[in-house]
């Protein structure tokens, strides 16, 4: 069940502020008297705001007036107030197209101007006209825009409208928990500024959000603050707003006792709403009441009166809440075949509603084409005139200038083309980076989980069988023989623990994660060389307390392991060098690792296709390090890598 949320409004500028106190008989009798100058038009401004939300037939009368005077002497003065109040009339007449032109001059003469103020409120009104009619997605890039501008000019008297005006368009595309931040905003900034209507609409949006998210507590709770707030300010449409949501959360919670409470308040207070608009919200939210007690002929009263008030009014909102009404009122009382009529419906406006706003979009694109369209013809045709002039005097001038403006074609065409092919190599690049980290990272985290699986689990449960097999010795009589082949078997049991623990530790030293990759380097050299199987020295310069980032760590580790293990299985090395050079200026590390073994070819090596050279590599591109090799037969091999940290 949607809740009522009220319609988006317009934040229309005037000239000043206090038309609306000055006597309009006393303007009146100015305006005849006036001189022809700006004095005149500020005044047609000032009657032309007296009749707004009333007499839009006077308010363009006075405003055309405006318009014309303006023209005649030649000022743009007033250009902007004037394009605003174009807006608003045929915002109010829902002329989508007049009023998107004129909110878009407004922006166009705001720019021009460089008044950023302005600009901010040029955007305020492009985000209410798109509201209005639909454009969701236009009406939030606006309204973004209008905030952006108002924190950057220190704007705050409007920050707090703006904020419910953003608030109203997320709670539009769907974003309910954007729409409660921004409705929050706007209650703070309205409580700041002392805006009553702020605080209440921004309650009232905080409560349908809440409401749409499903969170009865929470929306109920902001009501009954909404609604006590509005008593308190004596603020008739908002008490209405108010207690028309409560009706709706309290029959979703099943809560007749608010619900009847509620109700019976709600149609007190519909007697003096000003909005007629909302009768059939009210009605709706009547028959719910009605629906709970089981008061169905009265029920279907009060929704077949607010179908017809939501038609008069073109209400779509009213009419889809009715629909699902109608659906809950027919489904309770078993009545599935009528129940699920009126679910088709609804679901039918909510359909034509949509198409609606893509026509909508699809206008503003056909619109734009056309108009850039006549632009490209009319600039077309400026072109080809001059063209005819110039080549009756100047024939070779004119030829030479075609040349010129071909070369600058087919040059502009070709730069376009490398800085696309550039733009697609980054892409690739970056893609296979991301890939090869998220592969270096699961490998990298599935080893540290087996690494610690085989420690505590295996390691735990080959030392309990030990434990166990020492302890079952003391208790047992065991000849010569046997006793020695105990022994053997718990010296074999050690022995598989031992390996057990070097396989874990290869996985994941511990000692990487602890001590960090200067330690954790040392001691990989040391076992090595402890080892007998090649003699490994390693060397640090700039390490002592450097602190590198974890996931470069294992990755430098990975790399140094692998190049050791090669010049142990395939170099025949009896020496091998590591080296870390850290330059804390140059913020790099550079890894050196050196042996004396036969060497290699080094061309054949992208040929090779070993899966370790390829590790390596990809190591060292997810680093994004530089990777230098120097081999050849029978003088060893040298690995050069460096890497910004």
């Amino acid at each position: 069940m949607l809740k009522l949320l009220p319609i988006p409004f317009i934040f229309l500028l005037c000239f000043t502020g206090h038309a609306q106190a000055l006597n309009k008989d006393s303007l009146l009798h100015a305006l005849q008297t006036a001189k022809e100058d700006t004095a005149k038009v500020r005044l047609l401004l000032n009657v032309e705001k007296l009749y707004s939300n009333k007499n839009y037939d006077s308010f363009y009368y006075y405003l055309n007036k405006a318009e014309e005077l303006s023209k005649k002497i030649k000022t743009d003065k007033f250009d902007f107030f004037i394009n605003a109040g174009f807006v608003e009339y045929y915002y109010y007449k829902n002329d989508y197209k007049s009023a998107t032109k004129y909110a878009l001059r407004g922006r166009d003469i705001a720019e021009k101007q460089n008044d950023m103020k302005l600009l901010a409120k040029s955007y305020n009104n492009l985000a209410a006209v798109y509201n209005h009619f639909g454009q969701y997605r236009f009406a939030i890039d606006c309204i973004l825009k209008c905030l952006d501008i108002s924190e950057k000019t220190k704007d705050s008297i409007s920050l707090p409208v703006r904020n419910l005006t953003a608030s109203n368009t997320y709670y539009n595309l769907k974003q309910f928990n954007k729409a409660i931040e921004y409705a929050r905003k706007a209650v703070a900034l309205g409580t700041m500024f002392d805006n009553a209507f702020v605080i209440g609409m921004g309650l009232n949006n905080m409560s349908a959000s809440y409401s749409s998210l499903n969170m009865l507590d929470s929306s109920i709770s902001i009501s009954k603050r909404q609604l006590a707030f509005a008593k308190k300010e004596q603020d008739i449409g908002t008490i209405n707003y108010a207690l028309i949501n409560l009706c709706y959360d309290n029959f979703r919670d099943n809560n007749k006792k608010e619900l009847e409470y509620y109700s019976k308040e709600l149609i007190a207070y519909s007697k003096m709403i000003p909005d007629k608009q909302a009768n059939a919200q009210v009605r709706t939210a009547v028959a719910l009441n009605l629906i709970a007690q089981q008061k169905y002929d009265l029920a279907k009263s009060q929704l077949d009166s607010a179908v017809q008030s939501a038609k008069e009014d073109e209400n779509d909102d009213a009419l889809g809440n009715l629909y699902q009404t109608y659906s809950t009122f027919y489904y309770l009382q078993g009545n599935i075949k009528e129940g699920g009529r009126y679910f088709f419906k609804y679901d039918s406006l909510i359909s034509v509603k949509d198409i609606k706003e893509l026509n909508f979009y699809t206008e503003e694109l056909e619109t734009k084409y056309e108009t850039e369209k006549k632009e490209t013809q009319i600039k077309l045709q400026q072109a080809q005139l001059r063209q005819t002039n110039t080549l009756n005097y100047v024939f070779i001038g004119s030829t030479i200038g075609l040349l010129i403006i071909s070369l600058l074609i087919y040059r502009n065409y070709r730069h376009r083309q490398k800085l696309q092919q550039v733009k697609i190599d980054e892409l690739e690049t970056e893609k296979q980076l991301t890939a090869t980290e998220a592969v270096l990272k699961g490998e990298d985290q599935e080893r540290t989980r087996l690494a610690k699986d085989l420690h505590d689990g295996l390691g735990g449960m080959l030392s309990g069988i030990k434990f166990s097999l020492s302890n079952m010795k003391e208790n047992l009589v065991m000849t010569p023989d046997n006793a020695q082949a105990f022994e053997r078997s718990i010296d074999m049991l050690d022995s598989s623990i031992k390996e057990m623990r070097r396989v874990a530790h290869n996985m994941m030293p511990e000692v990487l994660v602890k001590y960090g990759l200067d330690t954790a380097l040392k001691d990989f050299c040391n076992d090595i060389t402890l080892s007998g199987a090649i003699r490994a020295n390693y060397q640090s310069i700039g390490m002592n307390n450097a602190s590198i980032e974890q996931t470069t760590a294992i990755a430098v580790y990975r790399v140094v392991q692998e190049l050791v293990n090669n010049a142990l299985k395939h170099a025949n090395a009896q020496n091998v060098l590591v080296q870390l050079h850290r330059s804390e200026q140059e913020r790099s590390l550079a890894i050196t690792v050196e042996d004396d073994g036969k060497g290699f070819d080094v061309g054949g090596l992208t040929q090779s296709g070993g899966m370790g050279w390829q590790n390596i590599q990809n190591r060292v591109d997810f680093l994004k390090g530089k990777f230098d090799i120097q081999s050849s037969q029978g003088k060893g091999t040298s690995v050069m890598i460096e890497i910004n940290i």
